[in-house]
């Protein structure tokens, strides 16, 4: 069983940083070179949305630091719009702006081709489907084990 784990543990390491070469392969064919990877990732996953740097740590996909950092960048680069909160003046908000909401719908499309490619090969969809309910299963499997490590303690 330990064996087992460990290689899952190792597994979900590589795919992650795998993953993000696929993107920043994508963005080198498409000669794009003021964004990184991972801040291309925060735009994908921020896409019509209006949030906080806080509703974006909070979603679990980003380190703190790097979302503060990765966010100053993004709206240097003219991906982001960030525009103070209507309602609390220290809180600021951040969407897409035309060039980021242009290198999402890019993104979208090798996703896009990646999932027609998937069609006819290996892994399948019940394959991923499966996947995923069992990754979904690890992941309250460690929510669950933090939190009642927390209340032992």
């Amino acid at each position: 069983m330990k064996t087992v784990y460990i290689e899952t543990i190792l597994l979900i390491e590589r795919l992650h940083r795998r993953f993000l070469d696929v993107i920043k392969t994508e963005l080198d064919r498409l000669k794009i070179n003021d964004i990184n990877n991972v801040q291309t990732l925060i735009l994908y996953n921020i896409n019509n949305e209006q949030l906080t740097i806080g509703e974006l740590t909070n979603r679990g996909y980003y380190l703190g630091s790097n979302v503060s950092y990765n966010v100053k960048k993004l709206v240097e680069n003219d991906f982001l719009i960030q525009e103070r909160s209507p309602h609390d003046k220290r809180s600021t908000r951040v969407k897409l702006s035309e060039k980021g909401l242009k290198l999402c719908q890019k993104i979208d499309e090798l996703y896009q081709r990646n999932i027609d490619a998937l069609k006819n090969g290996k892994p399948d969809m019940n394959s991923l489907s499966t996947m995923n309910s069992t990754l979904n299963q690890l992941e309250q499997f460690w929510t669950n084990y933090i939190n009642n490590i927390y209340k032992v303690v």
